[in-house]
């Protein structure tokens, strides 16, 4: 690997960033500063308090109880728990990790015999919290036995600051956020119970000391964190604490600071990731409902305008019927606020609030999941509803939307203020009708083979041309590509009498060229791809919905759909194969994918006839 791609791509990561990435490290190598040496003790007693004359009116049925018969692990994953979790075990394996009773800065971030941590984390984020407290609202008194005894055994097997789920401020963060909100539902901000109390201290001493690296990553750690220290701080000023006040004036600086850094002014978000994107929209509604509850001063008109343009960009990528969205860049299973019992893909209850909480609009008319939040969280549906879903450019991330009646195509193209985490250039999604037919292969796990690692980041699970069968861009790290492309001959949205076109093309650090031109009308999506530059052989990928496709030379037929592809390259090679994609974290499914293997310069004519 050139010295000059990693001088480069530092300089795009920005030197202030390095730097802060490095003290961390070195910090907690050498145990500099207070982030290895802090210590704190949580009180024994009820967390919180059996309550029945919490009515909210709204009715049982519509209460998440994923978390109680059946547990539910990022989002599709069902275990039966017959007494407590294992807090330290993988939650698919059951295997513990060993270092479970050091501190968290001595344990190593991976351990082969484990498996990825995540999986270990996933049953300490809290969201079972919400579920027992929504069904402790509706009556159920042994569910708020559930949730003390729970929370008992979870600080007794995680004692601050010893074991894995304490080891990354973002996942004490999400503790947080999920302990006010259950707080506040249950009306117990005020008169809080002190373990409870001593918990959110525990945690605001952890994720302090670390925020400078969490802001280093550029990405929704810094968001979670200043999240967690605005609610927690505000919490613990209200109650007294001494050090209330800090934290949440912090916290408030770095939400600020964040939303004008990281979300762009068209909505697009840093991580070029749609659950991060729901993440972070997430997190920062959480915020704006606890200011509101808590009577504290508003944010600024900048950061609300930021939102309510996130929010929009989450909304136009949302399948109205299903809530489905793109399976776009990486995603780690993480959800916030699952106050409805929607599948772990639906956003339209994330949507939602956030077009109530920041544009004063709704985004969906009628009764549905979506709603839920608003009920639970006590917060009126306006009856406006925001602009609807059309053809639109959000340049400052690289995405184009098509649409043309029930047909949608998502367009990515390189736009780089921010790491790419996924090598997928000129990636094309298409949906018909609220069915996803060309697809991309999502992330499946941060920590598996290294073959799998590199196939799901990678050009060979997207909709796109693949050279010389290496990446579109230089493999820096686990995490991180180098030589980030830049767009070539954009061609911007175009309406005629019979459809809508867009374009864009890259050339990459070796001289391959791409341009691809996307048509789509009423009954057809035309893809123009046009290549150059490459070594030996370029390869156009087709991933598509799971179903009965069935090849005939060089088009596949399944049901109503015909997909050909044609070019005046000679010596094309097609064929049928099988390939993987994950549309939830932690598994993976097979699906069809039609190949195009190629030798020589040239274009290529792609029609899906629906």
């Amino acid at each position: 690997m050139s010295i000059l791609v990693k001088v480069r791509t530092a300089y795009s990561l920005g030197i202030v960033n390095i730097v802060r990435a490095i003290v961390y490290r070195l910090s907690i190598k050498y145990r500099l500063g207070s982030a290895t040496k802090v210590a704190h003790y949580v009180s024994e007693g009820l967390f919180f308090r059996p309550n029945l004359d919490l009515k909210l009116g709204v009715q049982s049925l519509l209460a998440n109880d994923t978390w109680w018969n059946q547990h539910l692990y990022f989002g599709w994953h069902k275990k039966q728990i017959v007494d407590l979790p294992d807090w330290c075990a993988n939650c698919f394996t059951g295997v513990r990790l060993s270092e479970s009773d050091k501190s968290w800065w001595q344990i190593a971030d991976f351990d082969t015999s484990v498996g990825d941590i995540k999986t270990i984390w996933e049953a300490s984020r809290f969201d079972w919290v919400l579920c027992m407290s929504q069904l402790g609202i509706n009556g159920d008194l042994e569910a708020f036995d559930r949730l003390n005894a729970w929370l008992t055994d979870w600080v007794d097997k995680n004692p601050p600051y010893y074991g894995p789920n304490w080891k990354c401020g973002q996942e004490a963060s999400f503790r947080v956020l999920h302990l006010a909100t259950a707080a506040l539902m249950v009306k117990q901000i005020e008169s809080a119970e002190q373990p409870l109390v001593d918990l959110i201290v525990a945690h605001m001493k952890r994720i302090k000391p670390t925020l400078a690296y969490a802001i280093a990553q550029e990405n929704n750690h810094g968001t979670s964190e200043a999240a967690a220290l605005f609610i927690g701080g505000s919490w613990l000023e209200s109650l007294g604490h001494p050090e209330g006040r800090g934290w949440k004036l912090l916290g408030a600086q770095w939400l600020e600071n964040r939303v004008r850094r990281l979300f762009q002014t068209d909505g697009s978000f840093s991580q070029h990731s749609s659950n991060y994107h729901r993440l972070a929209l997430d997190t920062y509604s959480i915020v704006e409902v606890w200011r509101r509850h808590q009577n504290l001063p508003p944010f600024t008109k900048t950061m609300t305008n930021r939102l309510s343009a996130a929010t929009q960009w989450l909304y136009q990528m949302t399948d109205i019927g299903s809530g489905d969205v793109p399976n776009v860049g990486a995603n780690d299973g993480a959800r916030l606020l699952p106050l409805a019992k929607s599948d772990f893909r639906d956003f339209r209850s994330t949507v939602q609030l956030a077009a109530v909480l920041f544009s004063n609009k709704r985004a969906f008319t009628g009764e549905g999941d979506w709603n839920l939040p608003l009920a639970w969280l006590s917060i009126p549906i306006p009856k406006e509803t925001i602009a609807e879903q059309i053809s639109q450019e959000f340049d400052n991330g690289g995405y184009m939307l098509l649409r043309k009646n029930m047909a949608m195509v998502l367009f990515r193209y390189p736009r780089f203020a921010f790491r790419p985490s996924q090598s997928d250039i000129l990636h094309v999604d298409f949906w018909l009708a609220g069915s996803n037919l060309l697809r991309d292969g999502g992330s499946y796990s941060y920590n598996t083979g290294d073959d799998l690692l590199a196939y799901f980041s990678g050009t060979a699970s997207h909709n796109t041309i693949q050279f010389d069968n290496r990446d579109q861009m230089p493999r820096l790290g686990r995490f991180l590509f180098g030589d980030w492309l830049k767009t070539e001959e954009l061609i911007h949205l175009q309406n005629s009498g019979h459809g809508v076109m867009a374009g864009a093309g890259y050339s990459d650090s070796n001289g391959a060229k791409h341009h691809r031109l996307v048509e789509l009308s009423a009954s057809t999506l035309k893809v123009t791809d046009t290549i150059s530059g490459f070594s030996d052989s370029a390869t156009l990928r087709w991933r598509l919905a799971p179903g009965t496709w069935r090849q005939k030379g060089q088009s596949l037929l399944c049901e109503s759909l015909e997909l050909s592809v044609t070019t005046d390259i000679p010596d094309a090679k097609y064929a049928l194969l099988e390939g993987i994609e994950s549309r939830y974290y932690m598994k993976k499914e097979r699906l069809p994918v039609f190949e195009i293997a190629l030798r020589y310069a040239g274009t290529i004519t792609t029609v899906l006839r629906f």
